[in-house]
C-alpha cells in the first residue's frame, strides 16, 4: 500500500476554477472516475481518477483557481510501488524448475511498447482576424478514428461558416470544446493520439517461461500507469479562491461575459448548484430585459413590436430555430433599413454585343481552364464606375461629420448557399483581367457553397453586386450593405425591342437596379454612375480607354 498524489492533466488552459468536488475523504474509488470538475473561460470538463484507491486527502475546494500539475488529492493505492517484487515472489515457486525469477520480468513487459505515439493538441487556426466564433457542430467523438483533413468542428461567424479540418490522422484523446462554446485563434480543440514510427527491441522477445508470464500479468498495467504520477507524496498548496461579490455565485467565464454584457450579476437569478450562475442564466436575463420594452405598444419614434400569433389554430405548423447566420443577416439588413435612407433607381443595359463577344470567347476560356459568366464583365465595369466617381467607391464615418474615400476598389459578390447569403469580396478588381476574374469568381462561390470562407474573404468590400441571374424577376431593390454606400442589383436578362430611329430591332436587355444612401449619394451622383456603367456593358472597349 502506497500513498499516490494525483494531480490536475493538461487542460489547454492557463487557469481554471474549481467548480466540484465529487469525491470525499475515505471514499473508495475505481479508475475513470470523476474526481473534480473544472471550468475555463470556454467549457466544464471534469477530470477522472487515473487508478482506483481510497481517497487520503483532499487539496482542493470548490471556488479555487488550479493550473496543470496541481495537487487534487492524495490517494492510497494497493500494490502501486515495488510491483516487481510481488509479482517475482509468486513466481518463485514455479520457477525453481526452469529459470530464476527475475529474468522473465522484462519478457512481459516489452510486447506492450511495440510502437511509439505521442498525443498532440489541434488548436483554432487563423479566422481572419474573427473573434469569439460560435461552434454550431462538432463532428468528432471521443475514441473515434480519423484521418488527416477530416472535418473536427464546424464554426460560424456573423457572415459564414468554416469547418476546421484535422492537420493529421490519429484517435481522438478528448475534446476541449463543446456545441455552443465560442472560441478564438489558438483554443484547443481536442487532443488527438498520433502513431508514431516502431520501435525496434534490442533482444528477442523471450518464450521459455510462460508460467511466469502469466503470473506477472497483474503487475504491468499498474507499472504502465506509474509514470503519469509525481513518485513523491508532495501535496501542493491551494491557490487563491475566486473573488466573491455579495452573494453572487459564478465562475470567472460568466463573469467575463456578464462585464462584457454590463450586467450586474447580482440582479441575475441562478439555476446551478446553490444557486451558480451559468452563462445560460445571463442569456435568459438579457432576452428578458430586451423583451420588455417590446412588449408595451409605443408611440413617437419608438417601433411597435409585431404580436404573436398562435399560428398552430389556424392548421398544422413546424417550427425552425434560424442558424446564427440567417439571425445576423436579419440583424444586418435591419440595422441597415433602419439608418440608411435607401433610394433605388432602375435602367436597363444593352449586352447585346457583350454577349456576343462573351460567347466568341468560349473556346479560348476552356482551354484557359476558366468558364466566363457575364459576371467577370460585371465587374470590370463597375470597377471602372466606381473610379469615375469616388463618392459610390466611399463610406460615410461613424459621427456622421466625413466621408471616407477609398483609393482601392474591392467588390463583394452576394452567394446564395443552403446556409443563408453570404458575400466573399473579390480585391483589387480594377487590376485583374476577366479570365482572372472568372477564376476568382468561381473559386470563391464554391468555397462558400461548402463553408470553407473565412472570415477575411468576406471583409473589406467597397461596392456589392446581388444578381439573380437566371432565376428570374424584372427588377428588384436591394438593401445597401452598410457601411457601404451602394449595391447594385442584376436580374434576368430579357431580349426587347428597342427603336433605332427607324425601326424596331431586338436587343439583349440587362435590368439592372442601384440601390443608395442618399445621405452620401443624390439622384444626379446616381444617374451620372448608372449612365458610363450602361455606356462600358454596352461597348466593353471603353474598358481599355
Amino acid at each position: 500500500m502506497s500513498n499516490e498524489i494525483v494531480v490536475v492533466p493538461d487542460i489547454g488552459a492557463d487557469e481554471v476554477e474549481v467548480i466540484e468536488i465529487c469525491v470525499a475523504v475515505g471514499d473508495q474509488i475505481e479508475v475513470e472516475q470523476s474526481l473534480v470538475v473544472l471550468e475555463s473561460d470556454k467549457a466544464s470538463m471534469e477530470v477522472p481518477s487515473p487508478m482506483a484507491g481510497k481517497v487520503v486527502a483532499i487539496t482542493l475546494k470548490v471556488g479555487d483557481n488550479v493550473s496543470q500539475g496541481a495537487a487534487i488529492l492524495e490517494l492510497a493505492v494497493e500494490g502501486a510501488v515495488a510491483n516487481s517484487e510481488p509479482a517475482a515472489e509468486a513466481a518463485a515457486p514455479v520457477e525453481e524448475q526452469s529459470a530464476p525469477a527475475p529474468a522473465p520480468a522484462p519478457a512481459a513487459v516489452e510486447p506492450a511498447a511495440a510502437a511509439e505515439s505521442k498525443v498532440e493538441q489541434v488548436t483554432v487556426p487563423d479566422l481572419g482576424g474573427a473573434k469569439d466564433v460560435e461552434c454550431i457542430e462538432v463532428c468528432v467523438a471521443v475514441g473515434q478514428e480519423i484521418t488527416a483533413e477530416q472535418s473536427l468542428i464546424v464554426l460560424e461567424t456573423d457572415k459564414a461558416s468554416m469547418e476546421i479540418p484535422s492537420p493529421s490522422a490519429g484517435t481522438v484523446v478528448s475534446i476541449a470544446i463543446k456545441t455552443g462554446d465560442t472560441v478564438n485563434v489558438g483554443d484547443v480543440v481536442l487532443e488527438l493520439q498520433v502513431a508514431g514510427s516502431p520501435v525496434s527491441s534490442a533482444a528477442p522477445v523471450e518464450t521459455a517461461a510462460p508460467v511466469a508470464a502469466e503470473t506477472a500479468l497483474p503487475s504491468p498495467p499498474v507499472a504502465d500507469d506509474k509514470p503519469t504520477f509525481e513518485p513523491e507524496t508532495k501535496v501542493m498548496p491551494p491557490s487563491q479562491p475566486v473573488e466573491k461579490h455579495g452573494d453572487v455565485y459564478a465562475g470567472p467565464a460568466v463573469r467575463m461575459l456578464a462585464r462584457d454584457l454590463g450586467v450586474d450579476l447580482t440582479l441575475v437569478k441562478g439555476s446551478g448548484p446553490r444557486g451558480r450562475i451559468a452563462k445560460e442564466d445571463l442569456h435568459e436575463y438579457v432576452k428578458a430585459r430586451l423583451a420588455e420594452p417590446a412588449q408595451a405598444a409605443v408611440s413617437g419614434s419608438g417601433i411597435p413590436a409585431i404580436p404573436a400569433v398562435d399560428f398552430s389554430k389556424f392548421g398544422p405548423v413546424r417550427e425552425e430555430k434560424l442558424s446564427k447566420m440567417g439571425r445576423v443577416t436579419a440583424e444586418n439588413m435591419s440595422r441597415s433599413w433602419l439608418n440608411v435612407p435607401h433610394v433605388t433607381q432602375f435602367d436597363d443595359a444593352d449586352i447585346t454585343e457583350l454577349e456576343d463577344f462573351r460567347n466568341s470567347i468560349k473556346a479560348d476560356a476552356e482551354k484557359a481552364g476558366v468558364k466566363v459568366t457575364p459576371l467577370p464583365f460585371l465587374l470590370k465595369a463597375c470597377a471602372a464606375a466606381l473610379k469615375a466617381h469616388p463618392k459610390f467607391n466611399a463610406s460615410l464615418s461613424a459621427d456622421g461629420q466625413s466621408i471616407v474615400y477609398k483609393d482601392y476598389v474591392h467588390i463583394g459578390i452576394a452567394v446564395d448557399t443552403p446556409a443563408g447569403l453570404v458575400v466573399p469580396v473579390i480585391r483589387d478588381v480594377d487590376q485583374k483581367s476577366i479570365y482572372q476574374l472568372a477564376a476568382e469568381t468561381a473559386e470563391l462561390g464554391a468555397k462558400a457553397k461548402d463553408r470553407k470562407l473565412t472570415a477575411a474573404e468576406m471583409q473589406g468590400g467597397c461596392f456589392t453586386i446581388s444578381s439573380l441571374g437566371n432565376i428570374g424577376g424584372t427588377g428588384f431593390t436591394p438593401i445597401v450593405n452598410a457601411p457601404e454606400v451602394a449595391i447594385l442589383g442584376v436580374s434576368k436578362l430579357d431580349v426587347k425591342p428597342v427603336w433605332n430611329g427607324k425601326e424596331f430591332i431586338p436587343r439583349k436587355m440587362l435590368p439592372l437596379s442601384l440601390s443608395y444612401d442618399h445621405r452620401v449619394i443624390n439622384g444626379a451622383d446616381a444617374g451620372r454612375f448608372f449612365t458610363q456603367l450602361g455606356a462600358i456593358l454596352a461597348d466593353i472597349r471603353r474598358l481599355v480607354l
